[in-house]
């Protein structure tokens, strides 16, 4: 997984470089629309639409470039399956800790242990760039939050309405951590 690929049954997971994900902005868009299509609280409401979500991945490339941000890609041989982010901390204090982020799996995707996958690589990757602590947020209630306490994270808490569905209807919050060795 280090070296920048892996294959998970039907899909090869890349770590995308920031000319990479500028080139697969577009596919990522197409995910990031279909999973908030599906219901699934990343932080956009109903409505997104490709040219949003493109500029919206787009944006990332800086922190892509600059070290800030590592994101992969899952493909299937067609399309871009699904996609997870490890935030860094760049403050001193904080270099030993970072965030999973947009953790998603197109809905066709599912079922066929992906997520886990995805997951699995980002944590590797974490631990690799000497992170001892990762933390995460999932709204309380959705398959998301099954997903990481099966896979071994503690629950920290939870935060009443803490951010809204797709429909704007705000939702509470799990909060989650993860020690890394």
């Amino acid at each position: 997984m280090r070296a920048g690929s892996a294959a998970t049954g039907r899909d090869v997971v890349t770590r995308l470089d920031a000319a990479r994900l500028l080139d697969c902005a577009d596919s990522l868009a197409g995910l990031l629309v279909d999973t908030v299509r599906g219901g699934a609280s990343l932080g956009f409401l109903a409505g997104l639409d490709r040219a949003e979500a493109g500029a919206w991945w787009r944006g990332l490339a800086g922190a892509v470039e600059s070290g800030g941000l590592a994101v992969w890609a899952a493909h299937d041989g067609t399309r871009v399956t699904g996609t997870v982010g490890v935030a860094f901390v760049d403050k001193p204090n904080g270099r030993h800790r970072a965030e999973i982020i947009k953790l998603m799996v197109h809905p066709s995707a599912r079922g066929r242990g992906l997520a886990r996958a995805l997951l699995a690589t980002a944590e590797e990757a974490a631990a690799d760039a000497g992170v001892t602590l990762l933390v995460l947020d999932t709204e309380t209630g959705s398959p998301a939050e099954s997903l990481y306490g099966g896979a071994g994270w503690v629950r920290a808490g939870t935060i009443p309405d803490y951010a809204t569905d797709p429909a704007g209807t705000p939702h509470p919050t799990t909060l989650f951590y993860e020690r890394l060795t």
